[in-house]
């Protein structure tokens, strides 16, 4: 009998490591690590440091040492000014000196998706990843890590046209409508955000993720038709995307209307009809739900309570068979 409870012990404990290895060997969390600039290892030969051009030297280095810059021989190195912002978006008045929050820049290998970490959350007081990800998808950014960072508080919204600059210098042209298109969601869902951040019924990462659904659904509803959206097709869309995230009892009517001016301009632009797009989306997507929160909703999600039924029913069959 002795002999018979240790092998059922050994046998047991066996199968509690596979099955350890069944509900979350495949289950590994993608964290976000960062640029390393110690080592030269990206397409563009070293990552591109973009700095406001309301900073002076020391805060130039500063910034630098906030996004792990070891040396700045490292990375190449530039700044971004008013005038790139009207170059880049066609508007804003010129400022240089309210340029402050800073972006360094890596290109990533292709199906890497596009991945924002910002390194100064208390300082880039308004913009979430998501949000500046969604965004920068939308311009036609692809396959890259982005680190934000700002010395003191600012709302962020021009490291976006830091990140653009990035690729400018770098050889890679983007296309002026959406990089417009990309300012105005940027603008418009930042607002949004800002509007209902004391609502405990509002929840970022589902606003950011039915933005992202809202854009999947155009794209989709354009490639089956063959035309645009009428506004009462977006309109749908948009609730139908907000109704999915619980979110349409928070988002009102007026911003609703914001939400469907803005989604006018983006079907417009090449985004829409983009196989890159899509990609990063789908890839995005993946990103903030992993972020909701919600573990009961990602357990259910992703199959983890079949595993794990199917892992005590094995115990109890493996339990049976030893005193049957």
């Amino acid at each position: 009998m002795k002999q018979l409870t240790t092998k059922f012990i050994k046998t047991l404990t066996i199968m509690t490591t596979m099955a350890s290895i069944a509900l979350f060997g495949n289950e590994k969390a993608e964290a976000a690590e960062g640029i390393d600039t110690s080592v030269v290892d990206e397409a563009w030969g070293l990552p591109t440091y973009v700095y406001g051009g309301g900073l002076d030297e020391t805060q130039i280095q500063d910034t630098a040492d906030i996004l792990g810059i070891d040396s700045i021989e490292n990375v190449a190195s530039v700044e971004v000014t008013g005038e790139d912002l009207q170059t880049y978006l066609g508007t804003g008045s010129g400022n240089t000196a309210s340029m402050i929050s800073s972006v360094l820049v890596q290109r990533e290998d292709e199906g890497e998706g596009v991945n924002v970490l910002i390194e100064t959350p208390d300082d880039i007081t308004e913009i979430t990843q998501e949000q500046y990800a969604n965004a920068a998808i939308t311009a036609g950014v692809e396959d890259v890590t982005i680190m934000v960072a700002s010395i003191r508080p600012v709302t962020g919204e021009s490291a976006l046209t830091g990140i653009y600059k990035a690729f400018d210098v770098n050889g890679e042209e983007l296309d002026q409508d959406r990089m417009e298109a990309a300012q105005e969601e940027l603008e418009t869902t930042n607002q949004i955000a800002q509007e209902n951040s004391g609502d405990s019924e509002f929840d970022t990462s589902r606003f950011d993720q039915a933005i992202v659904e809202i854009k999947q659904q155009l794209a989709e509803l354009k490639e089956q038709q063959g035309e645009l959206a009428t506004r009462e097709d977006i309109e749908r869309i948009i609730n139908d995307a907000l109704e999915n995230n619980n979110l349409q009892n928070v988002i009102s009517q007026e911003q609703l209307d914001r939400l469907l001016s803005f989604f006018e301009t983006y079907q417009r632009t090449g985004a829409i009809d983009s196989d890159q797009v899509k990609e990063q989306l789908g890839k995005l997507s993946s990103d903030i739900r992993s972020r909701f929160g919600d573990a009961f909703q990602e357990a259910e999600d992703s199959g983890l309570f079949d595993k794990i039924g199917n892992f005590f029913r094995s115990i109890w069959e493996a339990i049976s068979g030893f005193f049957n």
